[in-house]
């Protein structure tokens, strides 16, 4: 395992099994073109306090990185980190970013409600620019989104070059926690039967399989990582409808994300530690101890990436 400096890795994006981009804590970023072998410690100028809750690459050189609030900002580099610009910037009180996805060119964030409505932005020129959403869904009272490990928001559709020209399926795929936690597809919301009640319940994370027809979202309650009753729920999307079930044997505890690997392979990560499940999804087993915050793959590499505490960035090889 990587291990550099004190910073919290939260954000975590895997362009190849070459080129790796996390960020987290203390204004700190991190960056590898040879699978690991060497990271490269960025802290752009001016924002060395600021916390990097999430990450998007597009390839060695193009990333954006989001810093949460006071004030939220989202900064793009072009050359590998050497040099940021700021691309968004929101001053309101109450503002915090939890998460981005892109799909192509297209890219959404997401954030803490204002004046009760979630925030999201659009972008659909790489970042460049970004348009609030006035017509984001009501959220309900302790209802909000956890910026744990960048993973509770996906773009499903990057085919329209404007918002308005969007269907409504194409939105994105988001899921909330705290009093209330919910899944937004399109223009519906389903309740998921996570731990929920307490503004630290409710979920943290999720993962697609690559035909955007199911997959798992996981969460449970960070203040108690050990409690692993409703950590984990599978959703099928048939007609842009939700469906929920939980599998036979949960993960040892809390997590915060989840990733799909291979065949029927899935791993999830969390202060409790890091669980995988061989039977797609039926049954999870702890496999380690070591508190992670975010994991990542690429589907049939067979190689996962995991980050967390202390700047530390790990690998598990699944083989096939």
């Amino acid at each position: 395992m990587h291990q550099s400096g004190n910073a919290s890795i939260r954000g975590l994006s895997v362009v190849s099994n070459k080129v790796v981009w996390a960020s987290g804590s203390n204004g700190t970023i991190f960056r590898t073109t040879n699978g690991g072998l060497s990271f490269q410690v960025i802290r752009p100028n001016g924002y060395e306090k600021r916390d990097f809750r999430d990450v998007e690459a597009f390839d060695s050189l193009t990333a954006i990185v989001m810093a949460i609030d006071t004030p939220a900002v989202i900064l793009k580099t072009m050359d590998g980190g050497q040099s940021w610009k700021k691309v968004f910037e929101d001053n309101r009180p109450g503002m915090f970013l939890d998460a981005m996805d892109f799909n192509g060119s297209s890219g959404v964030v997401v954030g803490d409600p204002i004046d009760g409505k979630m925030f999201r932005a659009y972008t659909f020129d790489q970042g460049e620019s970004w348009t609030i959403d006035e017509d984001a869904p009501q959220l309900n009272a302790g209802e909000a989104f956890f910026a744990s490990s960048g993973s509770n928001v996906k773009l499903m559709s990057s085919s329209a070059r404007t918002y308005k020209k969007m269907k409504a399926g194409d939105k994105g795929f988001f899921v909330s926690g705290g009093m209330r936690s919910r899944v937004f597809l399109g223009n519906q919301s389903y309740n998921i039967p996570l731990q929920q009640g307490k503004n630290s319940t409710g979920a943290n994370g999720f993962a697609i399989e690559p035909k955007s027809k199911y997959g798992f979202i996981c969460g449970g309650d960070f203040t108690d990582p050990k409690r692993s009753d409703s950590t984990m729920v599978l959703f099928q999307i048939k007609k842009k409808k939700v469906d929920f079930s939980f599998p036979a044997t949960m993960p040892s505890g809390y997590k915060s994300a989840v990733a799909f690997v291979n065949d029927y392979v899935w791993l999830s990560c969390g202060t409790s530690g890091v669980d995988i499940s061989t039977d797609n999804g039926k049954n999870w087993k702890k496999i380690s101890d070591t508190p992670f915050h975010v994991c990542n793959a690429i589907y049939e590499s067979g190689k996962v990436w995991l980050a967390g505490p202390k700047g530390g960035i790990a690998t598990v090889i699944i083989n096939r």
